[in-house]
């Protein structure tokens, strides 16, 4: 089976279920865990937007044209610079349904605590994709701009980055993230509002919700991360040991799916 690869799809469920994006199919993994696998990359690249072949791939997966040229990529890294307020972004399909429209500010424990925001159609996917094993959705905005003022806000006080290698060696202890909701908001109240005073419209909604604990399919964490790079080594092979986030773990080491958007991948299983 060959095919251009797309990011893991993964579904909430007692045990997330995910699947590898292969061209237009999709290969079940949680029943391959435990079996050797095996794939090699093609050397060829077609951008996961325009579909134009590529020699490198920029922000996991643009041409350079699109890299340069989309709302996506230009918007994705600082989410408080949006233009969505202002008036200012391009009245096309992504930016109407990615910026216009509520997102959620949300605590979740992944390589520790941290905080992170997404829209509020990507509940749960955006917590599956990080390798969180806890989520608490704490806040509702109306759009980007609002939730980046916001999260700039709160990482003062916690962090809003996931250390991927600490992510993959294991479950996390389990976090009190409704006290840490509380704490965290009283110690950053002033921040808050201070973000809150830049909103040209709406309020920021406090949410009371669950907390949502994720479980990965996971034979046996790493003790060593040793992570592939197809730009270096084009084959990667070994028993799979497990999926967490965006990554693959073999008993050889651990590789990015994400991160290798576009790239043309032949599969043996």
């Amino acid at each position: 089976m060959q095919g251009n690869l797309r990011k893991l799809k993964g579904e909430l469920s007692s045990v997330i279920q995910y699947s590898l994006p292969i061209g237009e199919q999709f290969i079940p993994l949680n029943e391959l865990i435990g079996r050797d696998v095996s794939f090699e990359f093609l050397n060829v690249i077609n951008c996961i937007h325009c579909g134009r072949k590529t020699n490198k791939s920029f922000q996991q997966g643009f041409c350079f044209p699109c890299y340069r040229r989309l709302a996506e990529c230009d918007c994705a890294l600082h989410p408080e610079r949006c233009r969505v307020e202002k008036d200012g972004c391009p009245e096309d399909d992504w930016a109407h349904s990615h910026c216009h429209g509520d997102h959620i500010i949300y605590l979740a424990n992944t390589s520790g605590l941290k905080v992170g925001i997404t829209r509020a159609s990507q509940v749960p996917t955006r917590w599956i994709d990080q390798g969180a094993t806890q989520a608490l959705p704490i806040m509702q905005v109306f759009n980007r701009y609002q939730s980046g003022l916001v999260e700039v806000a709160l990482k003062n006080f916690v962090a809003d980055k996931t250390n991927w290698r600490a992510m993959l060696k294991g479950s996390n202890n389990s976090l009190d993230l409704k006290t840490l909701k509380d704490e965290l908001i009283d110690k950053a109240s002033d921040f808050i509002q201070e973000a809150e005073s830049k909103f040209s419209y709406g309020k920021i909604q406090y949410l009371n919700e669950d907390i949502v604990d994720i479980s990965y399919p996971v034979s046996q964490y790493p003790d060593k991360i040793k992570s592939f790079n197809l730009d270096k080594n084009p084959v990667v092979q070994g028993k799979l040991l497990g999926v967490k986030g965006q990554y693959l773990i073999f008993d050889t080491g651990v590789i990015n799916i994400r991160k290798f958007g576009g790239y043309l991948i032949r599969v043996d299983l």
